[in-house]
């Protein structure tokens, strides 16, 4: 059932604003506000022990630090491909390693950045959700005022005349610097693939060529053979879970970092103590002198895997990170590259298989076969960082609907994303079949997290800007340092496009080609259901039967809309003889937080009338969150549909003047009619004794919205308790009767005299990418017995 429309293009700004139909007037705003300082003051972050600390940290080596502990398998190699020219290149090289570790990796993003985190999730997406909820820059104009009032929706409000203040205005001021803001985050995650494709590539292939130093006869295909075989091997292994994985990877990842440093150690004392003067910043200076700028795309490489640190935040708490980068991981690679340095000072024609050269030939075997493991690890540490910011892009709208699933039940922040996982795959061999060559492989990984770390930069602006409020002083600080590395840094890797580095921008470009249309995509289809809902004066005029036989059973009309009758309902009844007893008109929306708890999950309200039985839920989610199975979800609706018959039921009993009607009614705008719309919504509090996010999550207030109304209005009139209780009869033999899911299928196309470009992305792309992802009813869980597809078509 397929009709077109043409609907003109309107304002975005325009509609930002039309929400105010679930607006309450002050007073009856007064007691939920309350309500939900009650909330917030009972939920908080739950406190690690000590004992956990040290356990997930421990954990946090076999998922966060692989791809940092493996880059001296690689960077000397790629810092100096043709040789060594003079001894005092590895001192200048080996200076500007240790200190881009200490600025970018332990400065920076531990101490730093991984402080802006939303709330334990980590990410750019993260960084984005943060500053959505701090200023107006979602370029879906779907929230409202009671979304703010989640325990889990914290913002700052900002004195009128501060610097945060402008610095919010001049970001909202217009739709262009929306938009660039949103490109600017697509390109940071988009980078980010591309470091989940070339990590596993760079990190197996360094790890297996080492067999040549042993066997130097073997030829180049054998090792690209085992290289595929492991990488098979790896993305076949992700079902299992970060959690899993974690557990078996850490001890071999602490082994690494121990015989790394521990090798590191006994060359410096073994070859050539003096390597300890790079420490000296005097030695980069000299170093650039001789021309080292040239080389900088190899030194680069011991700071990667530092973008998946912060992206892979949502698997452990920052304490955890942090202890274990700055007990272990940053002392064992000082070591590590110190202690390769002094032997390649030593043997310069080593330079190429310098880790393995460097290891004393008694435990040569051993190291393989950890290194081969640590590999792995490294692999897993991008791979899980590029399934995170994924999730929370689909969250977000900007990435087509996949199936995502949570491999923990104690950690929802831990998932897998089959569809990707394959994907990343083959794209993963098909680089090292392609390359065959760790150097070119080196070049565009090295474009990509360069890319990664400038987008955080500027996001980290903004937040210390808006979210910390920090003084501007401290801001231009760690702009300058920030800058000055990564700038010097991209401007290296610029030269090295033709060798290698054009890889992760064609992934790139692939990749943001298809986030932004299919956010392009879907805000144009939410714009055009905002432009032609139907006017409740419609409805009203309908009368109660809406002027079809209303036949036993209930109707959840998904929708876009969290407010006002959508048009396909329009359509709906315009084409058909019959509906349903009952409407819920039911809207899933997904806002900037990490989580929604369960007893803020979702909002009920009455639409019209009593006797015209339709009601509307909006079921909030953030971008960690999963949606349940259908009966689940079901049953939670009910539940809250009955709780706020019974409270409305209280409400009216108690209500002797005409205070609680003027309450109750407020003249709105739709479209362009006035019209009155019941207004009595309600935020409940059910089942509130069920954990909202796992072990890690957020302790649940124990309490009940139920038991306090009760109380409260336990002098109800009995008339108004008969009628409660014949309402609550009629839904519920409603709901036996069989509950049917009415799916509406907006579907938009470019007009006629649209310009070239928009005709591509909307009747193309766009239209292909939705026909490929998962369908809405495969989302809802929705069984096809009880489904109904309802499709229009709209011009824009």
């Amino acid at each position: 059932m397929e009709t077109s429309n043409s609907v003109p293009p309107i304002d975005e700004e325009s509609t930002e604003n039309r929400g105010s139909m679930w607006d309450l007037d002050q007073k009856l705003d007064q007691p939920m506000e309350e309500e939900a300082g009650r909330l917030k003051n009972m939920y908080r972050e739950k406190k690690f022990s000590s004992l956990l600390v040290f356990r997930l940290a421990f954990q946090s080596l076999g998922v966060v630090y692989g791809d940092l502990g493996t880059s001296p398998l690689y960077v000397f190699y790629n810092t100096f491909p043709n040789g060594i020219k003079e001894s005092e290149d590895v001192i200048g090289a080996l200076s500007l390693i240790i200190y881009s570790l200490t600025l970018i990796p332990l400065i920076k993003y531990v101490f730093v950045v991984l402080r802006a985190n939303d709330n334990g999730q980590g990410g750019t997406f993260a960084l984005y959700s943060l500053l959505c909820r701090h200023a107006k820059v979602n370029t879906i104009p779907n929230q409202h005022r009671t979304d703010e009032q989640l325990t889990t929706y914290s913002r700052h409000i900002f004195h009128e005349k501060s610097f945060a203040a402008k610095t919010k205005r001049w970001l909202e001021a217009t739709a262009l610097r929306r938009n660039l803001l949103l490109i600017l985050v697509l390109v940071g995650t988009c980078m980010v693939i591309g470091d989940g494709i070339l990590t596993p590539a760079i990190s197996v292939l360094s790890a297996v060529g080492g067999i040549k130093v042993d066997h130097p006869k073997m030829s180049g295909d054998v090792v690209i053979v085992v290289s595929a075989v492991i990488l098979v091997g790896l993305f076949s292994m992700q079902h299992y879970g970060t959690d899993r994985v974690g557990w078996l990877f850490a001890p071999i990842v602490l082994l690494w970092f121990l015989l790394i440093g521990g090798i590191g150690a006994f060359n410096i004392w073994k070859y050539d103590s003096s390597v300890l003067r790079a420490f000296s910043p005097v030695y980069i200076y000299r170093y650039f002198k001789r021309g080292g700028w040239r080389t900088l795309g190899g030194i680069m490489l011991s700071i990667t895997g530092t973008e998946a640190l912060f992206a892979d935040l949502a698997h452990f708490p920052v304490s955890a990170v942090q202890l274990a980068f700055t007990m272990l991981v940053f002392p064992c690679l000082l070591l590590a590259y110190t202690g390769q340095a002094a032997y390649i000072i030593k043997n310069q024609d080593h330079v190429i298989d310098a880790f393995y050269r460097s290891i004393p030939q008694s435990i040569y075997w051993p190291v393989f076969i950890i290194a081969t493991g640590a590999a792995i690890v490294a692999s897993q540490a991008t791979i899980s960082a590029t399934f995170s910011i994924i999730k929370q892009a689909l969250a977000l709208g900007c990435f087509p609907r996949v199936k995502v699933v949570h491999t923990s039940k104690k950690f929802l922040g831990q998932i897998y994303i089959p569809d990707i996982n394959w994907i990343l795959m083959l794209m993963c061999i098909a680089v090292t079949a392609g390359f065959r060559n760790q150097s070119q492989i080196g070049n565009a990984y090295g474009t990509a997290v360069v890319t990664v770390m400038l987008v955080t930069t500027f996001l980290m602006i903004l937040v210390m800007l808006l979210v910390w409020r920090s003084h501007w002083v401290l801001v231009v600080i760690f702009t300058v340092l920030s800058l000055i590395v990564e700038c010097t840094y991209f401007s290296a890797v610029l030269f090295k496009i033709d060798q290698g580095g054009w890889v992760p921008l064609v992934i790139a470009v692939v990749f943001f080609i298809i986030m932004y249309v299919w956010h392009y995509g879907t805000v144009k289809r939410y714009e055009v259901e905002l432009h032609s809902k139907v006017s409740m004066a419609w409805i009203l005029g309908l009368g109660p039967s809406l002027g079809l036989v209303r036949v036993p059973g209930i109707g959840l009309v998904y929708t876009e809309l969290a407010s006002g009758v959508p048009h396909i309902f329009s359509h709906f009844i315009t084409n058909l003889p019959a509906i349903h007893s009952v409407v819920i008109f039911v809207c899933v929306k997904y806002l900037p937080v990490y989580t929604v708890p369960q007893e803020e999950r979702f909002l009920v309200k009455r639409i019209g009338p009593k006797e015209f039985h339709m009601f509307r839920c909006v079921a909030r989610y953030g971008y960690k969150d999963l949606h349940k199975k259908d009966d689940d979800f079901e049953k939670k609706l009910f539940e809250n549909l009955f709780l706020f018959v019974r409270l409305e039921s209280m409400m009216e009993g108690c209500s002797d003047s005409d205070e609680y009607s003027l309450y109750g009614q407020q003249t709105v705008r739709s479209g362009d009619s006035q019209l009155t719309e019941n207004r009595n919504m309600i935020s409940l509090n059910v089942d509130s004794t069920m954990t909202s996010s796992g072990d890690d999550g957020i302790i649940p207030a124990q309490a009940s919205a139920l038991i306090a109304a009760s109380s409260f209005f336990s002098s109800a009139g009995q008339a108004s308790h008969q009628s409660e209780l014949d309402e609550m009869e009629y839904l519920k033999s409603c709901r036996d009767a069989g509950v049917v899911h009415i799916l509406g299928n907006t579907i938009v196309r470019a007009r006629r005299d649209s310009k070239f470009l928009k005709k591509i992305s909307i009747d193309y792309v766009y239209a292909f990418l939705k026909r490929v992802c998962r369908e809405n009813s495969v989302i809802f869980h929705v069984p096809h017995e009880s489904l109904l597809n309802v499709g229009q078509i709209f011009y824009v």
